[in-house]
């Protein structure tokens, strides 16, 4: 039997930024066109977080079942390590998956954008299918075009959409900015297990650019934020503050940089979220107070 801790740890805290950041800025943005919903943004702060641990959970059952987890290294596995029965680690990723298809048809009937219920499906479904199926994409090189997308201009655009009605300019920006980050925790992640995911057979697109170019897209995606503040801080000057964000960028892109591997790595997924969570909440905040 799993500990509480053990459960815990499955959701994978560290990369809990990458869902909710992506709100903030999203809600930032609505605010800066005067379209902020304190009870819409709420709600789409829940779908992100449980669609992240659902995601989470699906991935451990997944992965654990297929063998992936037998050798790797990083966060705690419930069923690769064994702790956890799968068919209970893919209930909670049910569980989870559930909660965000039930707030999320809250969140569309307050709003009234009933479009977005096949939004939310296709978001649902991208979740499972990442690791699971019979032919999960994660597996074929596109886990880190999935997480852009859907960590980036979903979340960004999707949270800004729901209380406004419209997207902007601010929005697209703050969109690439998130998609940059994530895919950047993505890339540092797949480079610390090409390796292990080389001898399971799971392709990702680390395996596919090999080492040295899986550190050189890294450093570009951690870039990608900050050209963006620059742009952004042209219309609204005090999301400069989205600068904050740089120490942690840098000592993410100082490991990659050296030729750290393995759990030398784990420290840039940390550096990379938290940096994400950081932009994130700095620049919402200049464009609610700008």
């Amino acid at each position: 039997m799993a500990t509480v801790a053990q459960w815990v740890s499955g959701t994978r805290p560290r990369t809990l930024p990458n869902s909710i950041a992506p709100v903030l800025v999203g809600a930032g943005a609505a605010h800066h066109v005067d379209g902020f919903d304190a009870t819409l943004a709420v709600l789409a702060l829940v779908v992100s977080v449980a669609l992240q641990v659902g995601v989470n959970y699906a991935n451990d059952y997944s992965d654990g079942i297929r063998g992936t987890d037998a050798d790797r290294v990083g966060p705690f596995r419930l069923v690769g390590s064994g702790a956890a029965d799968p068919g209970a680690v893919r209930a909670a990723a049910f569980a989870a998956l559930g909660l965000a298809a039930v707030v999320g048809l809250v969140l569309v009937a307050l709003s009234g954008r009933w479009w977005m219920i096949a939004f939310g499906a296709v978001c649902i479904a991208a979740a499972w299918f990442y690791t699971g199926g019979r032919k999960p994409y994660g597996y074929s090189g596109l886990g880190e075009l999935a997480v852009f997308l859907f960590f980036g201009p979903a979340a960004v655009l999707g949270t800004l959409y729901v209380q406004t009605g419209e997207v902007t300019g601010i929005g697209i920006g703050g969109a690439v900015a998130m998609g940059a980050f994530s895919t950047g925790v993505m890339v540092a992640n797949s480079l610390r297990d090409i390796p292990t995911d080389l001898r399971a057979g799971k392709r990702t697109l680390s395996t596919t650019l090999g080492d040295r170019d899986s550190r050189i897209l890294y450093l570009a995606l951690v870039t990608i934020p900050f050209v963006i503040t620059l742009a952004i801080g042209l219309r609204v000057p005090l999301s400069l503050v989205g600068f904050l964000a740089l120490p942690l960028a840098l000592l993410g892109a100082r490991r990659v940089l050296k030729g750290a591997t393995g759990r030398d790595l784990v420290p840039v997924l940390r550096d990379t979220g938290l940096a994400m969570l950081v932009w994130g909440i700095a620049v919402p905040a200049a464009l609610v107070l700008g």
